[in-house]
């Protein structure tokens, strides 16, 4: 995997890079949509390629080893064979799910055991057999194991979980340094960042992570319920320290707004699944703010879901059919509504990039923050 960037914002830390996989290239800023068990939720291949024009999904590394498992996944060829997407695919892995799953999990040195929550079977993932699962996979960037921390934490609780996930990153360099991808292309492998909302554990965590030399690195353990600003200044803080000439990937980030603001701090890529679980809700995010679509006021609105944006869904569908199907409970309301919002995420991040190309993002952004806020 390679990183070269394309240029700079002259009044904020924007850049503008392309990342390059053996999936293909991703052109940064980037959002990348979430497919946790495989697939994004409510929304085709064909979807996520053609009209969303997605650059890379998710995949999670919990999820997939649960079901459908890994011998399913060995014997397809792996996640892209067995899925049909031939783009670069990114695995997060499990951290987030071990801190959403408190209480059915344990963490101990040696990893952390947790209850299926399908069946309720015990099992136990390591720093080692988590970069196991992930090459299985078949990822083209893979996380290390790392605790997530809640918000608010106490500091000796945000320090001694920092400290672990130090020393598990080591386990997982050793792991992956010793194995090789199972399907004929390089895998890449990204450290976290924690150490919660604490300075000096962020400043620590960063330039530990930095020190590894590795080809891209990771902001974890944010957007869990802290304040926005609380979440600019640590991105900003940790932004500073992690090397500018690879990528920076903040976990679980967020709004439109979010993203607009993080991208000024020096943030290349993204992941939320905000935009589609937002959408099955009736939430629509569109270039002039806003929308819930279940309100009575889009009830005769014949006009485009959003016309400014382009894309088969935004463009094809009225508003007023688009609430007609949610409130009779269609499945079609929420694929249209999924497939909107993500094709509006790319579409940000895209205007995004040429603004920053163009050195006129600053100014941009601040504009485009406000009129993304309102509701309509």
């Amino acid at each position: 995997m390679t990183f070269d960037l394309v240029a700079k914002d002259p009044a904020s830390k924007a850049r503008a890079g392309v990342l390059t996989t053996a999936h293909g290239n991703i052109q940064t800023p980037i959002f990348m949509p979430v497919g946790t068990a495989g697939t994004v939720k409510a929304v085709h291949q064909r979807e996520l390629k053609e009209d969303v024009k997605a650059q890379i999904i998710l995949g999670n590394t919990y999820h997939l080893y649960l079901r459908p498992g890994l011998g399913v996944l060995e014997k397809a060829g792996g996640l892209h064979k067995f899925n049909g997407w031939d783009f670069p695919i990114l695995t997060d892995s499990g951290g987030y799910q071990v801190f959403s799953l408190s209480g059915t999990r344990k963490i101990i040195e040696e990893g952390v055991k947790f209850r299926s929550h399908i069946d309720g079977s015990t099992h136990l993932f390591t720093p080692e057999n988590v970069m196991d699962t992930q090459r299985t996979i078949g990822a083209d960037i893979i996380m290390a194991f790392d605790e997530c921390t809640p918000y608010p934490c106490d500091y000796h609780y945000a320090k001694n979980s920092m400290d672990r996930t130090h020393r598990w990153l080591q386990r997982c360099i050793d792991r992956f340094d010793t194995t090789e991808g199972k399907y004929g292309y390089e895998q890449t492998l990204f450290p976290i960042v924690q150490g919660s909302t604490y300075k000096d554990l962020r400043i620590q965590s960063a330039e530990m992570i930095a020190s590894k030399n590795r080809p891209g690195n990771a902001i974890g353990g944010l957007s869990v319920g802290e304040p926005a600003e609380m979440m600019y200044e640590m991105t900003e803080l940790v932004c500073d320290i992690l090397p500018a000439d690879k990528p920076r990937y903040l976990m679980g980030v967020g709004t439109p707004a979010n993203i607009l603001e993080n991208i000024a701090l020096g943030v290349d890529m993204f992941d939320c699944v905000l935009p589609t679980r937002n959408a099955r809700n009736g939430m629509l995010f569109t270039t002039q703010g806003i929308i819930n679509i279940r309100n009575e006021r889009w009830k005769e609105d014949f006009s485009p879901i959003d016309s400014e944006l382009g894309g088969y869904a935004s463009t094809f569908y009225s508003k007023a059919y688009l609430r007609h199907l949610m409130h009779a409970t269609e499945m079609l309301g929420a694929q249209i509504a999924s497939v909107h919002n993500i094709t509006f995420y790319l579409w940000l991040v895209g205007q995004a990039r040429e603004q920053i190309i163009a050195g006129t993002f600053a100014t941009w952004k601040d504009q485009m923050v406000k009129k993304l806020m309102t509701r309509l």
